[in-house]
């Protein structure tokens, strides 16, 4: 597309850290997907020259992999295939996934049997699935690092005996994280936030900074006259909306009642608020409010429940999420500069210690992983990047074999390794397409569970100085494409120093959690819908609306997105986060019996892993179900965690 002077106003056409679209290529699916040989042709090379977390413009899932199991869902892959090479290979324990629950699997599997040799088969040109590190260098020669996935390690205090354990066997103190984390960063520099209104739905492009007191800044808002009112009584003074009402007949009507309509119906509030705070449990929950209850818009955090007296103690109908951030004891600070990919680093090390040297948590963070030393013959363990695995068998009846055969895609070949044991830590709903072992009754609990689709963007800018003049760390977007901007985490380890004074070059994060925001869809149904919306946009889409509301936001505080961009790298993850059980979709919540428990059940020499598994989006979860599938297969862990979120013997739950 032609780029319009807009377009170079804002710094389309300037020379950035940047990639094209997966090489210029839109993401596509099925057989046309196909190359002549039948199987996808790799969009890159399957060992990365370098370091991927250099690598900028689109990341995240890869084109390769994603047509793959595209074919394989529409049942083309099949028809063409080529014959399987023997490659000779026999392991211990194959692990289908390269993510924090698959290496930890790995690992664990391991630490039971020390002599086991272990194969870890990866989808992508990286390990760690969403725990993505993305790196920049700014125009100053400075080395920036960012997270383009799993974030953080949230609520320590509520791992699991088997996280915490595993957590220090490799070598990650969380008590450093103190020392690490600036936790006064916004405060010395006096920064808070603001929130930016667009002209095509507000009727002008205004960046209002926000304080306490709704009050203050609220009538700067374009916001009508009505909802005005609304939102500083929602915020500053809420009512008792629910008056007469005991506190378990309030908890059964918020169960019930998405936070929309509580805005609405229950509150009688203008519909512009519900239009404010749309997206506002998005990336806690991964729907908007139309599709969170009031329940867990309150567990949340959003305004409005001050006055009705709900108590401090969560209901046992709010989701696993719900629950967590009502009650977090923990302040969050348990992050790496990579966020969690700090985590599958030290799972890496300890798996393969030749492959990134060193034993302290700041050399895990400043050390290079050496990418040649991951999939070396004769190792104990290896990890084989840019390998798609498209079936797996028993060697017989699943009863009585011993052995599994794991068939996958390396380099357009398909090539099959044999294994003792196998743990699919892949995705719930591509398992029924890997195998034809299990039940109709597993298939559709296995189906069940829907990935959120997101976005995580890092910008690198040349400095602040336009937030520090602002006097704002961020911003919200509450209309735009992206959710927003904010600084990255003051994070400081070893020779690796945040940002100090505006002049310094820092990272952006934005998000983007594409939900339809129709009332009539469930939560399943707008993740579907989002994950089709993502393989219609370019990266050049994504560009241009990054520089676009950054324009609008700092513009008038000399922000120049031709100048001051250095870096742009999106990460892409059509098939994100593990949905969490939410009312009011999933009436069996909590009480169950849950689809998990159905679909995460092992058979044979197999074992499944991975935070589906857990059907709640945490590193923890990932490394809990880890450590169930090990202990399916050979036994020896028992304190990991079996329901999802915080440990329910901690919350006293109410109802």
């Amino acid at each position: 597309m032609a780029l319009s002077d807009r377009d170079i106003r804002l710094g389309m056409n300037r020379p950035i850290s940047r990639r094209d679209f997966l090489n210029g290529v839109a993401l596509t699916a099925g057989a046309a997907a196909l190359g002549a040989a039948g199987l996808p042709r790799p969009a890159m090379a399957t060992t990365p020259a370098g370091d991927p977390a250099a690598l900028t413009g689109l990341r995240g899932h890869s084109e390769t992999a994603m047509n793959i199991g595209h074919a394989l869902r529409d049942g083309s892959f099949w028809n063409s295939a080529p014959a399987v090479e023997a490659t000779g290979e026999s392991y211990d324990l194959i692990v289908v996934g390269g993510g924090i629950s698959g290496l930890a699997a790995a690992y664990l599997y391991r630490q039971q049997k020390p002599d086991a040799t272990v194969l870890v088969l990866e989808n992508n040109d990286e390990f760690g699935g969403h725990a993505r590190r993305n790196e920049f260098t700014a125009s100053n020669g400075k080395k920036l690092i960012g997270y383009g996935g799993s974030q953080s390690m949230q609520t320590p205090t509520y791992f699991s005996g088997a996280v915490k354990t595993l957590l220090a066997d490799i070598g990650i103190d969380l008590s450093k994280f103190e020392t690490y984390y600036d936790q006064a960063w916004h405060e010395e520099r006096e920064l808070g936030d603001g929130i930016l209104f667009r002209k095509e739905d507000w009727g002008v492009d205004r960046l209002v900074i926000t304080t306490d007191a709704a009050a203050d800044w609220v009538p700067e808002t374009p916001l009508n006259a009505a909802a005005k009112a609304d939102l500083i009584e929602l915020i500053d003074s809420p009512p008792d909306y629910l008056a007469g009402k005991s506190r378990a007949e309030k908890f059964e009507i918020l169960a019930q009642t998405t936070y929309a309509d509580f805005l609405t119906v229950i509150a009688g509030y203008d519909p512009e608020l519900v239009k404010y705070f749309q997206r506002s449990t998005e990336a806690y929950f991964g729907a908007g409010i139309d599709a969170v209850t009031a329940l867990d818009a309150w567990g949340n955090w959003n305004p409005g429940f001050g006055g009705l007296d709900l108590g401090e103690r969560p209901y046992k109908t709010m989701s696993p999420s719900g629950r967590l951030a009502l009650t977090d004891p923990d302040p969050y600070i348990y992050h790496f500069p990579d966020g969690n990919a700090g985590v599958a680093r030290a799972l890496v090390r300890g798996l393969i210690p030749d492959a990134l040297p060193g034993s302290s948590m700041e050399e895990l963070v400043n050390n290079d992983v050496d990418y040649g030393r991951l999939d070396v013959e004769g190792s104990p363990a290896r990890i084989r990047l840019g390998a798609s695995v498209v079936k797996v068998a028993h060697e017989g009846d699943p009863a009585s074999a011993t052995g599994v055969v794991a068939t996958y895609v390396e380099d357009g070949k398909l090539k099959a390794a044999t294994a003792g044991h196998l743990i699919l830590a892949c995705w719930h709903r591509i398992i029924p397409y890997l195998t034809d072992e299990i039940g109709a009754e597993q298939v559709a609990a296995l189906q069940d569970q829907h990935k959120v689709p997101l976005i995580y963007t890092n910008v690198q800018l040349r400095n602040w100085e336009a937030l520090d003049r602002a006097r704002i760390a961020g911003f919200n977007d509450v209309t735009g494409f992206w959710n927003g901007a904010e600084i990255d985490f003051p994070v400081s380890v070893g020779d690796y120093s945040f940002a100090d004074v505006p002049a310094d070059p820092i990272i952006l994060h934005l998000s983007k959690i594409p939900t339809t925001g129709d009332a009539t869809m469930t939560a399943r149904e707008q993740a579907a819908a989002g994950r089709q919306y993502l393989t219609t946009v370019s990266f050049e889409d994504m560009e241009r609306e990054i520089r676009d509301m950054l324009d609008r936001a700092l513009s008038a505080y000399g922000f120049d997105a031709a100048r001051d961009i250095e870096g742009i790298t999106c990460n892409r993850w059509s098939h994100g986060y593990a949905l969490e059980y939410m009312r009011p979709w999933d009436t069996f919540w909590p009480d169950g019996p849950l689809p998990i428990e159905a679909a995460r059940k092992g058979w044979g020499r197999i074992a499944i892993a991975n935070s589906d598994s857990g059907a709640y989006a945490y590193a923890h979860s990932a490394m809990d179900q880890a450590a169930r599938a090990v202990n399916e297969l050979v036994g020896g862990i028992e304190d990991y965690s079996k329901f999802p979120g915080p440990p329910v013997e901690m919350l006293d739950l109410e109802g």
